[in-house]
């Protein structure tokens, strides 16, 4: 491990419990910064009205930290957006966020397509499928963005037990992200979860970063602001322990295809063909060759869409959003690029 990314692990790691929630609520009382918590949501009825539940009984009722919290249903065909808007989240439909661009599927088109319906300084993505959801997974993350003003990065770190057994969650990370990391992207070597699905950023980073549209938006966007804010503006938090449901092998080899894409677009920059991946099934009659196109479309910074830059919330009638939501602020100067 590079000396930098040492000190980068001892200086930038942290736990949710180093800052109590009376400490965030004060410092987010002095910034006067506003918290949006979005849920990309594709049929998870058993699990987002629980996380949307606890999301706002502990964050948004008990203590004023969360100022908004949204989720995003990119086409489900069961009771998702029902139990979450039962449970008080508002329940925006992918399809009605920017209705001239036609939607893609892919969980990185829902996380683009909600900076046009959500309005915080910080916005903070949580998978809507966790289990024994804990307000550590916002709160902790949320924290070092209200407490240090050079983080604009920080993603949760946890454990991932795969049923019982402790430790064996995140296969593709572990097969396929972290050796892609390690030898890439060394300075990205510290991420205990660099895969997770439960990170928060401050606005003014998301908008001028590209979302690739399938399962390679969380490399993207990390590799992304590492060359944009560099090493020392992104942190991570342990949140405890992160159960959900897992997926077969079929479907992680063809989220290992895509993550792999993801880095391959970010090494070369330039035009690719693209891929398939050949998958085999069992058949009755012996093995099945299945081929499927690997998700490899991006979606440019959001500060480059006109709806984004007018403040126009899309979907509906184009009427400027009222005062204490619009999001009409472009940036008086960008990011400058750290390296590192």
């Amino acid at each position: 491990m590079l000396e930098e990314v040492e000190r980068w692990l001892t200086k930038r790691s942290w736990s949710a419990a180093d800052r109590p929630l009376s400490a965030l609520v004060a410092a987010k009382r002095r910034s006067g910064s506003t918290v949006s918590v979005v849920l990309p949501a594709l049929n998870e009825e058993a699990t987002v009205g629980a996380i949307v539940t606890e999301i706002r009984r502990s964050l948004m009722e008990a203590v004023p930290l969360v100022d908004e919290l949204v989720v995003i249903d990119s086409g489900s065909t069961d009771r998702t957006s029902q139990e979450a808007a039962a449970a008080g989240a508002r329940v925006v439909h992918r399809d009605v966020i920017l209705p001239r661009l036609p939607a893609l599927p892919g969980k990185g088109e829902v996380l683009w397509r909600s900076l046009m319906v959500t309005s915080g300084d910080i916005v903070c993505f949580v998978d809507a499928d966790l289990k024994d959801f804990s307000p550590d997974f916002v709160s902790g993350i949320v924290g070092p963005l209200l407490t240090d003003p050079d983080v604009d990065f920080v993603k949760a770190m946890y454990d991932r037990p795969l049923g019982s057994a402790p430790g064996q969650g995140g296969r593709v990370t572990e097969l396929m992200a972290r050796p892609v990391l390690n030898l890439h992207w060394p300075h990205l070597a510290g991420f205990v979860q660099p895969l997770g699905g439960e990170y928060a950023v401050r606005r003014g980073l998301l908008e001028q970063l590209p979302f690739p549209v399938g399962y390679g938006v969380e490399l993207g966007l990390l590799v992304d602001a590492l060359h944009t804010v560099g090493l020392d503006a992104l942190a991570q938090v342990d949140v405890g322990v992160r159960v959900h449901r897992h997926q077969d092998g079929l479907a992680l080899g063809r989220m290992a295809a895509a993550i792999y894409r993801t880095a391959q677009l970010r090494l070369a920059r330039g035009h690719l063909v693209r891929p398939e991946l050949t998958q085999f099934e069992r058949g009755d009659d012996g093995f099945v060759a299945r081929t499927t196109k690997v998700d490899t479309e991006e979606r440019p910074p959001m500060i480059e869409i006109t709806e984004y830059r007018g403040g126009r919330l899309a979907g509906a009638p184009q009427e400027p959003l009222p005062e204490h939501t619009a999001h009409t602020r472009v940036p008086e100067e960008p990011y400058r690029r750290r390296t590192g």
